[in-house]
């Protein structure tokens, strides 16, 4: 079909396709003023470089196609931090220390899903599965843009259980870290004053002089420092006011994808509905013409 013929139906249903934008607007409004609210808690933490303990080389030259900008993997005690926050174990955590379990179980039994486990005999008590897929699911960690920083995000229906929350996952990480460290610093030490008294050997005694030096220095700077893995570059805080979903910014995008999604069901209405043109009868040369007559 002719362009100029499709913009001609389209023009001669006009009124159908606004009807049909405003329709589609006003039930994706309804449906964005209908979903629930969340608070979001943040925090900007770094990779704690100052300890001289932490082995993240994210602040070290490096050419641009091997690491930096575009290199976005987190090392060293920073990437083990990372993963202790969505472990099972902080799920466990935030099961046990806070009431997850107890919201988590009341969103199962209300609405239309909760109706329907109970019709249908299904579990409604939330357990360390659900707090594991909670988490997962609320907690992102978003690194930032040509900066070793990364901002932690968790978001909650509830204003103080949201900066709760974040407060212990950050508390949980930074001591699982400090605490394998210690005990690792320490295996170390045992290890080496172990040989110590067994060896006899001058030059390989003040090597392990050395590295005994060097596991107490690491020993005295992981009891002596707070933060060995994370820094704090702005402590946990919550929004005032739930900011998400973000409704401005759904409404203004139903207000762009209503109409366009009422031309489309305009031009696919147009295309369906008219007949197909019949094709032209070749016309004989006029000399056959003549002779006919």
């Amino acid at each position: 079909m002719p362009l100029d013929q499709l913009l001609r139906g389209i023009w001669r249903h006009r009124m159908a396709v606004l009807a049909a934008a405003v329709l589609l607007f006003g039930l994706g409004t309804g449906i964005v003023l209908q979903l629930p609210r969340y608070y979001a808690a943040q925090a900007v933490i770094a990779p704690a470089e100052t300890t001289g303990i932490a082995t993240s080389s994210l602040l070290s030259p490096a050419p641009m196609l091997g690491g930096g900008l575009l290199d976005q993997r987190q090392g060293g005690h920073f990437a083990v931090y990372l993963d202790v926050l969505r472990s099972p174990e902080a799920a466990a955590m935030l099961a046990r220390e806070t009431g997850l379990l107890a919201h988590l179980t009341e969103l199962r039994q209300a609405g239309t899903m909760g109706l329907l486990r109970r019709l249908l005999g299904l579990r409604i008590e939330a357990d360390l599965d659900d707090a594991q897929s909670w988490l997962e699911r609320n907690l992102a960690a978003t690194p930032g843009i040509g900066t070793v920083t990364v901002t932690l995000t968790l978001t909650h229906r509830d204003r103080g259980a949201a900066l709760e929350a974040l407060q212990r996952l950050h508390a949980l990480a930074e001591a699982k870290v400090k605490a394998d460290l210690v005990e690792l610093t320490r295996r170390r030490i045992g290890f080496i004053e172990q040989r110590l008294a067994a060896e006899r050997d001058l030059f390989l005694r003040n090597a392990l002089y050395e590295q005994l030096t060097q596991q107490q220095r690491s020993l005295l700077v992981a009891a002596a420092d707070a933060a060995v893995a994370a820094r704090l570059v702005s402590a946990p805080m919550v929004e005032l006011r739930p900011s998400v979903p973000n409704r401005p910014l759904l409404i203004l995008l139903l207000a762009v994808a209503a109409p366009l999604l009422a031309l489309f069901g305009a031009a696919c209405w147009v295309l369906l509905g008219l007949p197909a043109p019949r094709p032209r009868q070749a016309e004989l040369p006029f000399h056959y013409r003549a002779g006919a007559d």
